[in-house]
């Protein structure tokens, strides 16, 4: 039986692939899932320029969630370019405590899919100025 971190790393490796745009653009290297509070499933690819106008894969599938019309995250898991998962960076984190300010801490975040090690993250930004 698939649980659902599996489900949502298979469906992270499914849009993570480099995708050279340009000289300055390249975009997929990263890929993330989230899930919703409705059981959703939204995926995201990076996009990085050489000029910091770029996304976050997780604020891409955040993007996916919110076009779609929902506003509350249950889990995170980003794939990164060696293969690895790892936790969003800070402005992931702090897009994810706006749009929850009263209950983002009870996000899980998968931190290592090999261990199956998950995170809140309430645990990895304690003391948000939210």
């Amino acid at each position: 039986m698939v649980d659902i971190w599996d489900k949502l790393y298979f469906a992270a490796r499914n849009v993570q692939r480099e995708i050279r745009i340009s000289d300055t653009v390249t975009a997929g290297e990263v890929g993330a899932a989230i899930e919703t509070a409705k059981g959703s499933i939204y995926t995201g690819i990076c996009v990085d320029t050489c000029c910091g106008l770029g996304v976050c894969a997780e604020r891409n599938a955040i993007f996916q969630m919110l076009t779609n019309g929902e506003t509350e995250i249950r889990r995170v898991l980003a794939i990164m370019p060696d293969g690895t998962t790892g936790a969003p960076c800070g402005a992931c984190r702090e897009m994810m405590t706006q749009l929850m300010p009263g209950h983002y801490r009870n996000v899980e975040i998968m931190i290592d899919y090999a261990t199956k090690r998950v995170m809140t993250l309430g645990e990895l930004t304690p003391e948000w100025w939210i």
